[in-house]
């Protein structure tokens, strides 16, 4: 991964829209939580093995931005029954790291932990974001976003919810 101190975003700006990012999926804030994304975005949760390649592995998450929006879109009917009533979620983000510029992207990582209540009980869910975030008309959106579970090895409770 090349560094581009020129091209690379403050940490503290990039602390802020992982902030809100997390805030706006814990409160099933979901078409702001998508405007976030750029038209070419991909959002991967990996399942067993976190460097697979994505495209001939099997993934708990593997979604193109048409894939994203047709989410949010299911969300929004009410008639996703695994979030009715929906799971109550506050997510951690911490140990932002900028890794470096990739092209128009700059590299982010981060740690989380994130708690998800519902009738069936509390689900702790842990693990490594890894983000490419880019400049478009001066505002900070995502490019991919990777979710490393750290149980992503083993069998997992239903994910119905952004994570």
């Amino acid at each position: 991964m090349s560094s581009s101190v020129d091209h690379e975003l403050d940490v503290r700006v990039v602390e802020r829209f992982l902030f809100r990012e997390a805030r706006l999926a814990d409160e099933h804030r979901y078409e702001e939580w998508e405007a976030l994304w750029t038209p070419d975005a991909v959002y991967w949760v990996p399942a067993g093995d976190d460097d697979a390649d994505r495209m001939s592995q099997m993934s708990i998450i593997h979604d193109n931005r048409n894939r994203i929006a047709t989410r949010i879109r299911q969300y929004r009917t009410g008639k996703r029954h695994s979030q009715t009533p929906r799971s109550r979620l506050r997510r951690v983000v911490s140990n932002v790291e900028v890794l470096g510029v990739e092209g128009a992207d700059t590299v982010v990582g981060a740690n989380f932990v994130l708690v998800e209540s519902r009738e069936r009980g509390k689900e702790i869910w842990a693990g490594r974001y890894t983000y490419r975030l880019r400049v478009v008309d001066g505002e900070i959106a995502m490019s991919a976003k990777k979710v490393e579970l750290v149980d992503n090895d083993r069998p997992l409770p239903t994910l119905s919810f952004l994570i």
